[in-house]
C-alpha cells in the first residue's frame, strides 16, 4: 500500500528548531509592509467580506461560526471552492492550503463526489430516517482499507467519535481513567478539553465553563516521553487503572509536537502491560497519511480508531469510530448485547449523503492514488520552504509528515509545561502568558500577510496539500512566500 509520507524528520532536532525559535525575539513581516500593503489588501480588495463580517457580528458570536474562519483582521467570505483553489465574494482567488482543516484530501468540491451527491438528492434527499445501503458500503470500504478496523459506527463529528470511544474505553476495561497526550486536541467534549494547544496547561487556558470535576478521570503526559507515560499507568493502578490512552499517531496538532516513528508501537506495548485500551484519533491522518491511515504506516494496531473530517469526502456529518469487533459491538443499536451499552445517538448521524460521499471519497482516493501524490506535493511545498528560510536567514521552522506541512514562524504553540507540577505549570504560563499572546498574534499577523498574497493557511502555521496541487501551483506558492519573506524583521517583542 502507497503512503504519502516518504521520510520522518528527526522529532529532536526539530524541538531543538523551536525552542531556539521560542527563546529570541519574534520576527514577523514589519511594520509598513503591514500597514501598507497587507492592510491595503484586506481594506481596499475585500470590502464585501468586510460587509458580510461586519453584519454578522450583530447575529453571530465573534461573527464566524467555526474557529478555523476567524482571520486576522477579519475574515474573508469564500463563495466557491474548486480544486486548490478558493474564491472570495470579492472575486479574489487564493491557493487553497486550509482544505477545509485538512479533509479534503482529492481538493475542493471534488467532481466525483459531487455527481453521486446530486444523484442521491434527486432519488432519496440527504436523510431518510432509516437504514440506507450507503451506510453499509462505508463501513465495509473502511474495513478493507484498514482491516484493523472490523466494525465501525459513524457518528456527526470527531467531538462525538471521540465521547463514543471513551465509553466503549470503559465499559470494556471496567475502568475509568484516561490518559491523552498533551497539547493534542481530541474534540471539545468537557473531559477532553485538558491539555490543549501547550503541554502541561492542563485546564488553564481552554476550560472556561467546564467544572472542575470534568477532569476528574482525565490525566495529561508529555508528547514523545514514554517515560512519563507508564509512570502515569502505574499511578493511575492506585486509582483503579487506565481505560484507554488516546493519541493523534503523528503527534499533538496533527503533529505540531513530532514524535519519534517508534512511538507509536511503545505506547501499543504500555497499554498491553496494563491493561488499557490504544485509541488513535485519526480524524486528520485518517486516508490522508494513507487509505491503510497512519496505524498503517506506523504498523501499529489500535483497539479503537476516530475518524472525522475526510469521512463524509468533504461533506458535513464527518465522524465516527471504530475498531476491533469485540469492542466496537459495545455501542450496538437497538438491544443491549450482553454487556453494558455504550449510549450513542445522533439523529442525522450517517446519513445518506455523508455516507455516500464519505465512500465515494475513499475509492476515489484510492484510484487515484491521492495520498502519495499530495505527500510529493508536501514535500516539494516544505523543501521550498525551507530553502526560502536558508536564503533570508529567518528562524523560521518547516517540516512536515507528508501532505501535512508545518511553518512556525513565531512558536505560539511550541510551549511546554508538562513536566512540571501542577503549581509550577500554573505560574509558568502565568509567567508567560503575555508573551504568548504577542506570539499568537504575530502568527496571525502572518497568516494574513499570506491571504493577502493569495495564500490561505490554518492560523499562517499549518499548509495541507491534496491531489488538486501540482508542482506548478506548489512554486507559485513558494514565489508568494518568499515575497512576504522578503519583508520579514526580527522585532523586540516575544520576550518575558
Amino acid at each position: 500500500m502507497n503512503y504519502g509520507i516518504s521520510r520522518w524528520d528527526d522529532p529532536a532536532e526539530i524541538n531543538a528548531k523551536l525552542k531556539k525559535l521560542t527563546s529570541q525575539e519574534i520576527w514577523e513581516v514589519d511594520d509598513d509592509y503591514y500597514n501598507n500593503v497587507v492592510m491595503e489588501y484586506f481594506n481596499e480588495k475585500c470590502k464585501a467580506s468586510k460587509a458580510v463580517f461586519e453584519e454578522a457580528k450583530n447575529y453571530i458570536p465573534g461573527g464566524v461560526q467555526h474557529n478555523l474562519a476567524f482571520n486576522k483582521p477579519f475574515p474573508l467570505c469564500m463563495v466557491k471552492a474548486e480544486g486548490a483553489y478558493l474564491y472570495d465574494k470579492d472575486g479574489n482567488k487564493y491557493i487553497d492550503f486550509l482544505q477545509a482543516g485538512g479533509p479534503t484530501i482529492l481538493g475542493s468540491n471534488y467532481p466525483a463526489i459531487k455527481e453521486k451527491v446530486i444523484e442521491l438528492l434527486n432519488e432519496s434527499g440527504p436523510v431518510t430516517g432509516l437504514l440506507h445501503e450507503a451506510e453499509l458500503m462505508i463501513a465495509k470500504e473502511i474495513n478493507r482499507q484498514m482491516p484493523n478496523v472490523e466494525m465501525f459506527r459513524m457518528l456527526g463529528s470527531g467531538t462525538e467519535a471521540v465521547m463514543a470511544s471513551l465509553r466503549i474505553a470503559r465499559i470494556a476495561t471496567g475502568k475509568k481513567r484516561i490518559i491523552k497526550i498533551g497539547g493534542a486536541y481530541h474534540g471539545w467534549s468537557d473531559q477532553m478539553v485538558y491539555g490543549l494547544k501547550i503541554p502541561g496547561s492542563r485546564a488553564l487556558l481552554e476550560s472556561h465553563g467546564i467544572p472542575s470535576s470534568a477532569f476528574r478521570y482525565t490525566d495529561e503526559v508529555r508528547p514523545n516521553d514514554l517515560n512519563m507515560l507508564e509512570k502515569m499507568l502505574k499511578k493511575n493502578r492506585l486509582k483503579g487503572g487506565t481505560a484507554a490512552v488516546i493519541l493523534e499517531p503523528v503527534g499533538p496538532e496533527s503533529g505540531t509536537r513530532p514524535i519519534s516513528k517508534e512511538y507509536n508501537m511503545e505506547v501499543r506495548k504500555l497499554c498491553d502491560k496494563y491493561g488499557a485500551l490504544l485509541i488513535f484519533d485519526e480524524v486528520v491522518t485518517g486516508f490522508r497519511v494513507g487509505l491503510g491511515g497512519a496505524q498503517g504506516y506506523f504498523n501499529v494496531v489500535p483497539d479503537l480508531t476516530i475518524f472525522g473530517k475526510i469521512i463524509a469526502g468533504g461533506y458535513p456529518g464527518a465522524g465516527g469510530v471504530g475498531g476491533k469487533k469485540e469492542y466496537a459491538q459495545l455501542m450496538a443499536a437497538g438491544l443491549a448485547t450482553g454487556k453494558h451499552r455504550a449510549y450513542v445517538g445522533g439523529t442525522l448521524a450517517a446519513n445518506p449523503l455523508s455516507c455516500l460521499a464519505g465512500y465515494t471519497a475513499i475509492r476515489e482516493i484510492e484510484r487515484t492514488n491521492a495520498c502519495e501524490i499530495a505527500g510529493q506535493m508536501g514535500d516539494r511545498l516544505c523543501d521550498g520552504l525551507k530553502d526560502l528560510i536558508d536564503k533570508y536567514g529567518l528562524p523560521f521552522v518547516a517540516y512536515n509528515q507528508g501532505s501535512i506541512v508545518h511553518l512556525e514562524c513565531t512558536g505560539a504553540m511550541s510551549f511546554d509545561f508538562s513536566s512540571m507540577s501542577f503549581i509550577k505549570s500554573a505560574i509558568g504560563i502565568l509567567k508567560h502568558k503575555e508573551m504568548m499572546y504577542e506570539r499568537k498574534d504575530s502568527m496571525e499577523r502572518m497568516g494574513a500577510a499570506y491571504m493577502a498574497n493569495g495564500i490561505v493557511t490554518l492560523a499562517g502555521s499549518r499548509l495541507y496539500t491534496s491531489l488538486a496541487d501540482t508542482p506548478e501551483i506548489i512554486d507559485e506558492a513558494l514565489n508568494r512566500f518568499e515575497e512576504v519573506f522578503k519583508h520579514v524583521k526580527k522585532t523586540d517583542k516575544g520576550l518575558v
